[in-house]
């Protein structure tokens, strides 16, 4: 990955483009998910197929995070359908929603909040690249280390709060604390009424399948050494009642293993989404 301007992404985000990318093409088809701008994005070595993190090993995890793509995805142009015109990604990474999906995005004010260095490392390779930043597109951002809240942020990019809109975040909660998750799904729910938020969040290690718990505490041990610890776990009952103190009206635990369901239940190569894993919580105003 050469060197660019600004810091570059977190090496989570380059795993996810990388994942992405290595669905499209080292998987059959159907893909659940098509990405490969993110590895455009990212402009690996050669041979970054032969990353540790890119071994069979890890097929599981991969199938998880097309899935949770998928899902937000179909969910954000189902609210399209009904006239909602706001779409917010919380801790965006190499997120290519706005450049894989142009028709839709078009028809929206799409914001990705992040850390100021990677998001201008981002700007930067849109720019190199020839997709560049297009007037739905708004990158917000907001330095989370130094305490700087996105709220204010996002308004003053032009996000309209008496508007509905679909919030997402996902692969984010692990890391921050329960307060700190407490005070976000407070915020997205005392947005307009038709607003809906979707939020992964990690079940505690020891409710994890036991077959990919090794990998869950592989990760969660890499965390600890890069200096970002998982902190936060919920079983589902707890993030429904989070959600459901924080305001909203309606709450929604979609399981793993419904998303395996949804999108990978035909296959023949056996890919799918570990089993009680990375939930995700969707809660409507």
């Amino acid at each position: 990955m050469s060197g660019k301007p600004g810091v570059e992404p977190e090496n989570t985000a380059v795993r996810v483009a990388l994942w992405r990318a290595l669905h499209v093409l080292g998987d059959p088809p159907p893909h659940v998910f098509e990405d490969e701008v993110g590895l455009a994005l990212v402009a690996p070595e050669d041979g970054w197929r032969e990353r540790p993190d890119m071994s069979p090993f890890t097929r599981p995890f991969r199938a998880s995070i097309v899935a949770r793509a998928r899902f937000i995805e179909d969910l954000v142009e189902a609210r399209a359908a009904h006239g909602v015109g706001q779409y917010v990604i919380l801790g965006a990474g190499l997120d290519t929603f706005a450049q894989r999906k142009a028709s839709l995005a078009s028809r929206l004010r799409v914001f990705e909040v992040d850390q100021p260095g990677p998001q201008a490392w981002k700007r930067q390779r849109l720019l190199e690249l020839g997709f560049g930043v297009p007037p739905f597109l708004r990158l917000v951002p907001v330095d989370f280390e130094a305490g700087e809240g996105w709220w204010g942020r996002l308004l003053d990019e032009g996000f309209d709060a008496s508007r509905p809109a679909v919030v997402a975040s996902t692969g984010v909660s692990m890391y921050l604390t329960k307060e700190t998750i407490l005070a976000t799904l407070r915020q997205v729910a005392s947005l307009a009424p038709g607003s809906t938020f979707a939020m992964t969040f990690m079940l505690p290690i020891e409710l994890t399948d036991p077959e990919i718990r090794p990998g869950v505490q592989r990760a969660a041990d890499g965390a600890r050494a890069s200096g970002t610890p998982f902190i936060s776990f919920f079983t589902p009952a707890e993030m429904l009642e989070l959600a459901r103190e924080a305001g909203f009206r309606g709450v929604e635990h979609v399981s793993a293993a419904a998303l395996g369901e949804r999108y990978f239940a035909d296959r023949s190569d056996g890919l799918r989404p570990p089993n009680n894993s990375e939930e995700f919580l969707v809660a409507t105003t």
